[in-house]
């Protein structure tokens, strides 16, 4: 079974379904001129309403694959015995299907944070690195090399936006000092699964829906003007049903508000970086607009825009244990890490070397580490240094 598939549905309920418009809208059409043509989609097959179409798409999502690499990934850490929960954390991040089996069956599990698991982090906290594994064992999945005629290129198309917004999203938290990165790994990365529902249900989705419409915001619009419901409003449905919690189904459903602010205005600003970093076209005014909402001055902005599209080589992992180290002992143990002898982390810090030597000693007794290489790889591995 594929890994979304691996976690049933929660029972579907009437808050669930989406809102039906005024007007109520149909399928897209499906001959291959009408993108250039832009003839309207909501006059056909007037006897089927949008949201039985969109219940139908939610159960075909049941079955959205894994990718390959993701899958082995995961199933490659657990080779040598020693499993980090920081890369099995970084490993289901890095792909949507993954992070929603995770995120579904975590919310499942009777306890404490039933129903609240609002980031991977908690899901593999939850369910242990050891299901993360069973999961990805079992998954189905796609492989770029050899498309099938049920997804095509969307799996891969759809990670490569997807990735890319958590990667801006993540730069703007460092930016602004955002305190919930954790939540915002996933907020960011699942912002636009009410695309794959219109995939689903719209045959013309995206090219015949979206028309000529050019940045994100036009292409909003053309969705509520021709289906009566935009990609964000479904993708809230959606992670309700999944049984999400409703914080992150709310920053899915309102990243395109104009009112947005807080973890969905980072969302909805780094959606907009994540199209113009691979030179999609964006509305300067929109993105002046969000980012001063989020307190983030013109040249900060800017120097974000220039970074984002750069290969970072100075990523690590991120904390996800409180550390036990003091603030000195960490610093001691950075200079070990770095190369230095005890006589320079001393003059450096402006200790003896014997107060180095005892920092060092309390640091391995700390992190249960025999010597300098295990305590720095600890370390390391948790993100600490």
């Amino acid at each position: 079974m594929g890994a979304v598939a691996d976690v049933p549905p929660p029972d579907p309920h009437a808050a669930d379904e989406p809102r039906e418009a005024a007007t109520e809208p149909q399928a897209a059409p499906t001959e291959p001129h009408a993108a250039a043509t832009e003839q309207p989609v909501r006059n056909r097959h007037h006897n089927e309403g949008h949201g039985r179409r969109l219940t139908a798409a939610f159960e075909a999502l049941e079955g959205f694959p894994v990718l390959v690499e993701s899958r082995n990934r995961v199933l490659r850490l657990f080779e040598s015995g020693v499993v980090s929960t920081g890369e099995v954390v970084a490993a289901v991040e890095s792909d949507v299907a993954l992070a929603i089996a995770v995120m579904r069956l975590a919310n499942r599990v009777k306890g404490s944070l039933h129903g609240r698991v609002d980031s991977v982090v908690k899901g593999v906290e939850v369910l242990s690195p050891e299901a993360v594994h069973a999961i990805a064992s079992r998954a189905r999945t796609f492989d770029f090399f050899e498309h099938t005629a049920v997804w095509q290129g969307i799996p891969e198309r759809f990670r490569l936006h997807a990735v890319a917004t958590q990667r801006a999203a993540n730069r703007l938290a460092k930016e602004v000092g955002y305190d919930d990165p954790d939540r915002l790994m996933v907020t960011s990365l699942m912002h636009d699964i009410g695309k794959l529902v219109l995939v689903q249900a719209y045959p013309g989705y995206p090219r015949q829906v979206h028309g000529r419409a050019r940045t994100p915001e036009e292409r909003v619009q053309r969705e509520r003007r021709e289906l009566g419901v935009d990609h964000a409003l479904v993708g809230g449905v959606l992670a309700r049903r999944w049984g999400f919690p409703g914080s992150v189904a709310s920053i899915i459903e309102r990243h395109h508000a104009e009112d947005c602010e807080g973890e969905t205005a980072l969302v909805r600003l780094a959606d907009m970086l994540a199209h113009h970093s691979v030179g999609g076209a964006v509305l300067p005014a929109a993105l002046l607009s969000v980012s001063r909402g989020l307190g983030l001055a013109v040249p900060e902005l800017r120097a974000v825009m220039y970074d984002l599209p750069l290969t970072s080589s100075e990523a690590r992992p991120r904390q996800l244990d409180p550390c036990p180290l003091s603030a000195r002992e960490v610093q001691v143990l950075r200079g070990l890490a770095q190369g230095k002898v005890y006589k320079q982390i001393a003059a450096e810090l402006g200790l003896s070397t014997s107060t180095v030597r005892t920092h060092l000693h309390n640091v391995y007794g700390k992190l249960g580490a025999m010597d300098r290489a295990q305590a720095v790889l600890t370390a390391t591995e948790r993100g600490w240094i």
